[in-house]
């Protein structure tokens, strides 16, 4: 069912958070610290940091049990549930979880397709003129080889649904295309390749060229509250090379978004797209995402997602004033204008700490040290903050469980000072064969004027 038509929000709210990762930390150390907070409910599978701070959900949550987890949820009066994850948004939870005085924090089944399905994606972006790479859609990779290899000239390809953002491969040239076509559609049939059934058709883009650029926007149906804009780092080695991954870091605000580009992207990209779904019938809450390339000819959508970030929302919500659960609240329950967030005039920068191997098969199971000391790192005016994503407490030990491990954000006066904060308190936490980026920012900081 749709979320229920809009009421005041209650002063002690129980809230239910979905997922649990680096992201979903982030949203529940921001959450915590609002007055409202009741009861803050976590999943079973969630980091070790974000067990610590709530109470676990008894009833899993998956298809197979929704009548079971909706009536946990009605006796343990849960008033809002906060889904981060985009697998469970695309599967159309947040429609089966809303109930009477029950609002979900996340977009429908039919909104989340901007971001599970790329291919229809590109149509609602052409209906409203909204300015993207050109693109040709192919379920069949001998067919795709073909295009690639008779236009022989750099392009991306990308798997047209989940992939856990690395389903993009950017290619110089037809050779490197085809490989990966092949690493993405495979050759046994569908659902062979790389990411499974999420490459059974795939996108081939012309290659833009510029700075990337991300921004979030909170959306409540009718009503946009634009975030500060971030720029994140997706290729696992320095200077941008290597594989994509989740992503390696993100800083927050990028000097790239002067007023009058948020205001052009706001008029030619938000508005038309969130206009474009109503056409559709289909009302957007929840958070959109648009990834952005700063071309020459202006800028153009790479892709959207429809939830925050991981890592771009650990800088966000260090920057974060005001009531977090009430803005949620707010958006769920289509009420978003009565709602006044505030940003530190601070920088953040984000560096996530990587388990040896990421992004291919990893080396798991090591004790972590160091967290503590990376916290007293923070000097006059600055902060630092440690956000869990893969860990788990096994013998009272915390160690690393996922390729993408923790997420240490630093705060400091400007772009420079964060990322060197955030690198020397990366350098305290140590666990067997962790690295990390220490070039978040690098592409702005490199182009700064000096001083």
């Amino acid at each position: 069912m749709a979320n229920p038509a809009p009421r005041a929000c209650p002063d002690r709210l129980n809230v239910v958070l979905i997922g649990g990762g680096g992201r979903e930390h982030a949203l529940a150390w921001r959450m915590k610290q609002s007055p409202r907070m009741g009861t803050l409910w976590v999943e079973e599978s969630a980091n070790a940091a974000l067990q610590a701070m709530g109470e676990v959900i008894p009833e899993a949550l998956t298809r197979q049990n929704l009548f079971t987890f909706n009536r946990w949820c009605d006796r343990a009066e849960i008033d809002l549930i906060v889904i981060g994850p985009e697998a469970p948004l695309a599967e159309g939870l947040a429609g089966e979880l809303a109930g009477e005085g029950r609002v979900v924090f996340g977009p429908s089944a039919e909104a989340a397709r901007l971001e599970a399905d790329k291919t229809w994606a590109k149509s609602i972006m052409r209906s409203a003129s909204i300015p993207t790479a050109e693109a040709r859609d192919f379920e069949d990779a001998e067919q795709a080889i073909a295009y690639v290899t008779a236009r022989d000239e750099p392009c991306v390809v990308k798997a047209s649904g989940l992939a856990a953002g690395k389903g993009v491969v950017v290619c110089d040239n037809a050779e490197e295309a085809c490989e990966a076509i092949r690493r993405i559609m495979g050759d046994r049939g569908p659902g062979s390749g790389e990411f499974g059934e999420a490459g059974n058709r795939i996108l081939i883009e012309e290659r833009l060229l510029g700075q990337e650029m991300s921004v979030l926007c909170l959306v409540d149906g009718r009503n946009l509250w634009v975030l500060d804009p971030c720029q994140d780092h997706k290729q696992v080695g320095e200077g941008d090379t290597g594989p994509n991954t989740g992503g390696m870091g993100a800083y927050c605000p990028t000097p790239l978004a002067e007023p009058g580009l948020m205001r052009q992207i706001e008029r030619d990209v938000l508005v038309p797209t969130i206009d474009a779904l109503r056409r559709e019938g289909i009302t957007f809450r929840g958070v959109l995402y648009a990834g952005l390339m700063l071309t020459a000819g202006g800028p153009k959508v790479l892709e959207f997602n429809c939830r925050f970030g991981d890592p771009e929302c650990q800088p966000l919500m260090m920057r974060l004033q005001g009531d977090l659960l009430e803005a949620l609240w707010a958006t769920a329950s289509g009420c978003l204008d009565e709602v006044e967030l505030a940003t530190d005039p601070r920088t953040a920068c984000c560096v996530v700490v990587c388990s040896g191997g990421y992004p291919g098969s990893i080396q798991s199971g090591g004790v972590i040290e160091g967290i503590d000391a990376a916290l007293a790192e923070a000097g006059p005016g600055q902060e630092v903050m440690v956000f869990h994503a893969g860990t788990r407490m096994t013998d009272e030990e915390l160690r690393n469980s996922g390729g993408r491990v923790l997420g240490v954000t630093a705060l400091a006066e400007d772009l420079g000072q964060a990322q060197a904060l955030a690198n020397r308190a990366a350098d305290r936490i140590t666990f067997p064969g962790s690295f990390f980026r220490r070039d978040i920012g690098h592409r702005v900081l490199a182009t700064a004027p000096a001083e």
